[in-house]
């Protein structure tokens, strides 16, 4: 578990469904953010020991940014006694994350803000606390910087419109920007990804 800012951690790890071919890196990228009280965790996978130790010192909650990142999240939650907060889930979703389920522009209490990515099971969240913006699927790192991946935006509606709408990001003071896959990059990517 790396610290990229005081109170912002990531560590990756391989995806277990992964396959060739699947549109993004094998590894992907969970992340913490502490302020000394509270600790969000968003979208773990495979926690390292030092989160969990950290955990126990502070008010956990789990927090994902699409249904899909469940990855480990249950197990985690149950570990630390900690609630986990989910985007609604996809229609007809045989197997909904059990959970507090919440859409953007929601207040969950947690000092963030959730934005509309893809879709509405798809959120970006804005920590301003950490100044800090955790991207979801909707900006990605494919191995050649951020990017907002076309065809996966294509599929969901159009993609000129959701960038038109993800440009107002660049208002908020954002100095740090968390890929869910790829690593922590900085304001200046996300506003070449959005140009």
């Amino acid at each position: 578990m790396l610290e990229t800012r005081p109170g912002v951690y990531f560590w990756q790890a391989r995806h277990p469904e992964w396959e060739p071919n699947a549109g993004w890196e094998e590894i992907v990228t969970s992340y913490a953010l502490d302020d000394g009280e509270r600790l969000i965790v968003v979208d773990p996978l495979a926690a390292p020991q030092e989160l969990e130790l950290l955990a126990g010192r502070r008010e956990t909650s789990i927090v994902l940014t699409s249904p899909w990142h469940r990855r480990d999240a249950m197990n985690l939650a149950e570990r630390l006694d900690a609630t986990v907060y989910v985007p609604p889930p996809d229609a007809g979703d045989p197997d909904p994350v059990p959970g507090t389920v919440y859409g953007a522009g929601d207040d969950i209490g947690l000092e963030l803000e959730a934005i509309r990515g893809l879709e509405d099971s798809d959120l970006l969240l804005w920590f301003p606390a950490h100044s800090a913006l955790v991207t979801g699927d909707t900006l990605i790192d494919r191995g050649e910087g951020l990017i907002l991946p076309l065809d996966w935006a294509q599929r969901r509606g159009d993609p000129e419109q959701l960038r038109q709408a993800l440009l107002g990001l660049l208002d908020r003071p954002i100095d740090v920007v968390l890929p869910t896959h790829g690593l922590p990059t900085d304001r200046d990517a996300l506003a070449r990804a959005l140009a």
